[in-house]
């Protein structure tokens, strides 16, 4: 009798343990978790926040506002995948920043760079998702403005198999209802007063 209450005692420990972790910032999980995932916090994000899809190395982030989700999917299908549903939500709209580090990245240190550069590259300039220009910093630049928005702003990082350097696809949302020209115009009668 006296193991059996050991041994109910200790599920109940693991189990709370486990409902604990359940909603902690490292959700590791399989391909459909993170579009489900996605789905859910889409509608729950708006301007200011951001969705990151990355390569395997890419860094666990600890600013309290980042969630880092494994995928176990292929880079550009989650590109491909999340760029469709942020197209598809009347709320938001994509401002789409890559590393500037891509465009040099040789073949010879990176088998494989350059038909996933052309591809996503095709892609960005072909997709009707995209509506704005795609703007390159350097990846440190990008990881602070991430660290620093995570700290106000959820942020969301979806971690792919990829296993070359500088292909992260950072996802900036704005307004989807407002464009900058219309704020640009706002605050200008705002000051005229």
């Amino acid at each position: 009798m006296a193991s059996r209450k050991v041994f109910v005692l200790t599920a109940l420990c693991f189990l709370t343990l486990a409902l604990s972790g359940a909603g902690s910032a490292q959700d590791h999980g399989t391909s459909a978790t993170w579009l489900s995932r996605l789905n859910q916090e889409l509608p729950l994000l708006g301007h200011r926040n951001w969705i990151a899809v990355v390569d395997s190395a890419y860094p666990l982030q600890t600013s309290d506002g980042i969630e880092t989700i494994e995928t176990d999917g292929d880079q550009m299908d989650v590109v491909k995948k999340v760029l469709s549903k942020v197209a598809k939500a009347p709320h938001v709209r994509p401002v789409i920043f890559t590393d500037a580090e891509l465009k040099a990245v040789p073949e010879s240190d990176a088998p494989g760079v350059s038909v996933y550069r052309n591809e996503l590259t095709h892609f960005l300039e072909e997709s009707a998702v995209v509506t704005g220009e795609v703007q390159s910093l350097p990846h440190e630049q990008i990881i602070s403005r991430l660290d620093e928005a995570g700290k106000t702003f959820h942020i969301l990082v979806l971690k792919t198999r990829m296993t070359i350097p500088y292909t992260s696809v950072f996802i900036r949302l704005d307004c989807g209802y407002w464009t900058d020209e219309q704020e640009k115009r706002l605050r200008e009668k705002m000051a005229a007063r």
